[in-house]
């Protein structure tokens, strides 16, 4: 027989969020890796805080809340809280029952500083590593380092002479600017929305845009990110960023470092090679800093393979983590927002890798 279509609700619920979130979830296992790691950097928590005053959130609650926001491609933080609100799943990732109440989305923008201050998003990402190193994830022999472009949160509007407040208001908040005909440049011009952005252009042909570079440190065995850097977009940034990556490498066993054409010059080739490093970088058509000494073996075609893995943790980063273009303004924030969303790639590699074996 057909059923009642009742709309009273029951007063009160015995189920645990635990209870509800099945065995097999994907978030499982990764919340027990960010249980671990978090409890390992309880002293440095500790220290973020003042030792009297009213109690603050819970810094823990506040980085697993960021996770999610990272796993769910969630594009504010007020949809963040939103979703608290009413996601059981959530919930329990976090660590709230289901009748605590939710803080206000302007939390996060009050402790953001904090957290810029103490680094934690490094501290972060280095435990996580720690976690694989520990599991023996890494490989310590053969890596590929790799570069992209963030789009600033600035438009190109913006990008006016230095000195000048931007663009005249006598056309309401989006003015027409006509740019044909002038010239700008990063050392003449600047954005007044984000003044750490600069203008830059991937490669010929393609147009010039408002961006910072981030860098990744890849290990060729299972492709996890080992380090990670976000500069400012400069001519030199991708080969600067890579050689200060392999200078806090532990250890001084011989590597390989893979990597495109665009690292195939003289300075990075001399450098890699300077840190105790066999550069295995795609070669030029001509002038290539390579000759056949190096591309000869059957290590180098191999880390050509694997070098394009590189690729994979920025598809994700961009597409799922949200970094095609960045929520903050200022070289500091958007470094922070980089390596985090890293961190949270190298959990989800680490949850498949596990499930794999």
């Amino acid at each position: 027989m057909r059923g009642p279509d009742r709309q009273q609700a029951a007063l009160f619920s015995y189920v645990s969020p635990d209870a509800r979130v099945p065995a097999d979830h994907p978030l499982r296992p990764i919340r027990q890796m960010v249980d671990r790691v978090l409890r390992e950097l309880s002293p440095l928590f500790q220290q973020m805080y003042a030792a009297v005053g009213r109690p603050s959130i819970a810094p823990e609650q506040l980085l697993r809340t960021l996770l999610l926001q990272v796993f769910y491609s969630i594009r504010s933080e007020r949809l963040l809280v939103e979703q608290l609100e009413y996601n059981l799943l959530f919930r329990w990732f976090v660590g709230l029952s289901m009748d605590e109440a939710i803080w206000d989305h302007s939390t996060f923008s009050k402790n953001r500083e904090r957290l810029l201050a103490s680094d934690v998003a490094t501290a972060f990402f280095q435990r996580v590593r720690h976690y694989a190193e520990e599991a023996g994830l890494l490989s310590d022999e053969h890596f590929s380092v790799d570069g992209t472009l963030i789009d600033a949160w600035a438009s190109m509007k913006s990008f006016q002479p230095t000195g000048t407040a931007g663009p005249s208001p006598d056309a309401g908040r989006n003015p027409t600017v006509d740019f044909r005909g002038t010239t700008r440049c990063n050392d003449t011009h600047q954005s007044t929305t984000d003044p750490d952005a600069r203008l830059y252009r991937k490669g010929g042909g393609q147009e010039a845009r408002l961006c910072y570079l981030g860098h990744v440190l890849m290990e060729n065995r299972h492709g996890l990110a080992v380090d990670t850097r976000l500069t400012l977009a400069t001519g030199t940034a991708e080969w600067d960023a890579a050689v200060h990556m392999l200078h806090h490498l532990p250890g001084t066993r011989r590597r390989t470092v893979g990597g495109d054409k665009g690292y195939d010059t003289p300075v990075f080739v001399t450098a890699v090679r300077a840190h105790h490093g066999t550069p295995h970088v795609a070669r030029k058509a001509r002038g290539s800093a390579l000759d056949g000494r190096t591309t000869r073996h059957p290590g180098y075609a191999i880390s050509q393979t694997l070098r394009k893995r590189v690729e994979e943790i920025f598809g994700w980063a961009k597409t799922i983590g949200g970094l095609r273009q960045t929520r903050h303004r200022g070289r500091d924030r958007v470094g922070w927002q980089f390596t985090w969303t890293l961190a949270a790639y190298n959990l989800v590699r680490l949850r498949n890798l596990q499930v794999a074996t």
